[in-house]
């Protein structure tokens, strides 16, 4: 597998979500992702981004385009410095939420992409790595 470019942006604020929902989809359409696709990673960056933001306190997404034989990817490492999440397992329920929203964002993240790889400790920060592959 090959990385093809890569890019890191900042998730400090509102229009920082929305900056990386519109590099998200323009890498997809670039890589080539059909319209499902694109909305498929799109929606996924969005709940990570917005996750970043809201309960690690500001972080960092990478955008990574691969090239792995005959189909190209897309992998987005979003990653904070915030708390933690103490329950993995209960983190990724669908409707557990420590805050105000639906609780779907861990699960619909991963549901959402071929791959998922979450990591998180307790006063350490979270990192969550997707991949969507054409």
């Amino acid at each position: 597998m090959s990385l093809l470019k890569t890019e890191t942006a900042a998730i400090q604020s509102d229009t920082d979500v929305v900056l990386v929902r519109q590099k998200v989809r323009a890498w997809a359409i670039e890589l080539g992702f059909g319209l499902v696709d694109q909305t498929k990673i799109v929606t996924a960056a969005s709940e990570l981004a917005r996750n970043v933001l809201i309960y690690g306190e500001g972080g960092t997404v990478r955008l990574e385009a691969l090239n792995d034989g005959m189909r190209k990817g897309l992998r987005l490492t979003f990653e904070d410095h915030g708390p933690g999440i103490s329950d993995l397992e209960l983190a990724m329920k669908d409707g557990y939420s420590t805050g105000t929203g639906l609780g779907l964002g861990l699960s619909g993240a991963k549901r959402l992409s071929n791959e998922f790889n979450l990591r998180s400790a307790p006063g350490e920060g979270t990192q969550v790595m997707i991949t969507r592959w054409k």
